[in-house]
């Protein structure tokens, strides 16, 4: 590709690194507090300049030069796995320049700690709104969609509440402890999981059928605190467990989606055509509860299992999985399970567009978690404020490296586009302050010669990115001309 075409997007050749940005004269300056893909993402990016500071890669890092616990850079995730991934990490640039940031890929602790004392310039772009845990907080997501579904049914009538039935009964514990055990004892025999409200990676997490199981759990914390010093007791949720999964090969697994939004007032959404299945390790069955690598399919805990391999992991991605129901349920199935997908997207963000503090310098990157049951109804698990973005391997970094590279095309700082898009690299705008439309003819996602969506939602479907991004930036270009 000849410089005057070079599209950004994906990684460029090392000697186009440097190039300056379009903000002005000058070259966009970035702070990045992780050390992952989005860091080689950053430094990758042509006009893009790292800047210093405490809260760029060195945060990470401890006084004696290692890495802090729980982080790990490419390189590193590389030699553990004996360079057998395939992928290179972007090799960092030299930092020769100080002064303020453009863009700062900053974790939830220094938003909380930073946000409401600082002053954000015009051109300024940062991850994550003040009060994300809204929606990302497991006990907080349940009760904003219990008091939209209420109020949708108020004005709207019960038969449209029927469009929030998709995430499990639902009990707030220790606070709702009592409510809980009346509800556990009209339903003797089933299975029930108890989840932290505020932790991830499935830590913490605990299936169960009598109540005598969680005595030790709950002895004292829901009493009130009589003892001052006590330290207030940590809140979960107990959730119904969804005892008949979809099983592929005898394995229970959950979805991976990834959303943008870039602002809540309008609501703007954009979802993400990749993402992937993850499975368990071992076959599904509901005589060992308190088998974690059963249950839990997160590659947390998944990667610690004794057969596991960290060469194919345990993850199809959605293209695969599409393809797969597709020839298995045909497609109408497969249609009325991505369009319920795409309820629970929207419903879960219009249950807090109200309560966000919206912010136009802000945006959000969330990691949905949706399972199927074997009647392929879709069902809420959680919402991630910070989905992973360590690779397990080629395919996986090379799925993250895209969908980065094109959230930041998203976002547009070198002010390329039109604002007009719908579709920027594998990123398709599915909400527009109301639904977005396909254009007509769009066969991109088709089964048997026929488009199986009207809405602009293409999950599972081809991501040619590349291609794509080719298109839209010579045609934005051209009309920038005109």
């Amino acid at each position: 590709m000849s410089k005057t075409t070079r599209v950004p997007g994906y990684m460029q050749s090392k000697a186009s690194r440097n190039a300056r940005g379009i903000i002005g004269d000058r070259e966009i300056r970035f702070k990045c507090s992780l050390q992952n893909t989005i860091l080689d993402v950053l430094r990758g990016r042509p006009g893009w300049q790292e800047v210093p500071g405490q809260n760029s890669q060195q945060q990470n890092v401890q006084q004696n030069g290692r890495p802090a616990a729980g982080s790990q850079t490419s390189t590193q995730q590389q030699e553990g796995k004996g360079n057998k991934t395939g992928y290179q990490p972007v090799p960092p640039i030299q930092r020769n320049s100080d002064g303020d940031w453009d863009f700062y890929w900053c974790d939830r602790e220094w938003l909380h700690q930073n946000y409401d004392t600082m002053f954000l310039h015009e051109h300024q772009k940062i991850l994550h709104f003040r009060n994300h845990y809204e929606l990302t907080r497991k006990n907080l997501m349940v009760k904003n969609l219990k008091r939209l579904k209420k109020q949708t049914e108020r004005e709207q009538g019960k038969a449209e509440g029927l469009s929030f039935d998709f995430h499990p009964t639902t009990y707030e514990l220790p606070s709702e402890y009592h409510i809980f055990v009346e509800e556990f004892k009209r339903n003797p025999g089933i299975t029930w999981i108890m989840k932290p409200a505020a932790k991830s990676q499935g830590k913490g997490i605990f299936l169960f059928r009598r109540l005598k199981d969680i005595t030790d759990w709950k002895k004292g914390e829901y009493q009130p605190l009589t003892d001052t010093t006590r330290e207030v007791p940590e809140t979960y949720v107990v959730q119904r467990y969804i005892e008949n999964p979809y099983l592929i090969g005898g394995r229970k697994f959950d979805i991976r989606i990834y959303v943008l939004v870039v602002s809540y007032n309008p609501l703007k959404v954009w979802l993400y055509r990749d993402g992937f299945a993850r499975f368990s390790n071992t076959r599904f069955s509901l005589d060992s509860i308190e088998d974690a690598y059963v249950h839990l399919t997160n590659v947390s805990v998944q990667k610690n299992a004794p057969d596991y391999d960290p060469e194919k992991g345990c993850k199809w991605s959605t293209l695969r999985l599409r393809h797969y129901l597709s020839a298995k349920h045909g497609a109408e199935a497969v249609k009325k399970v991505f369009k319920g997908i795409d309820n629970i997207i929207t419903k879960g963000l219009q249950s807090v567009q109200k309560i966000i503090i919206n912010d136009k310098h802000c945006f959000e990157m969330y990691g949905y978690d949706i399972l199927l049951d074997d009647d392929l109804k879709p069902w809420l698990i959680e919402i991630n404020a910070s989905p992973s973005l360590t690779a397990s391997g080629k395919e996986d970094y090379e799925l993250k490296f895209g969908l980065l590279n094109d959230l930041l095309n998203v976002l547009d700082l070198e002010n390329r586009l039109t604002g007009k898009e719908k579709r920027i690299g594998g990123w398709d705008l599915l909400w527009d302050d109301g639904p977005v439309l396909a254009d007509d003819g769009n066969m991109e996602c088709t089964t048997n010669g026929s488009s199986v969506t009207t809405a602009n939602s293409f999950l599972g479907c081809h991501n040619d990115r590349k291609r794509q991004l080719r298109e839209i930036y010579t045609s934005a270009q051209a009309i920038k001309k005109t």
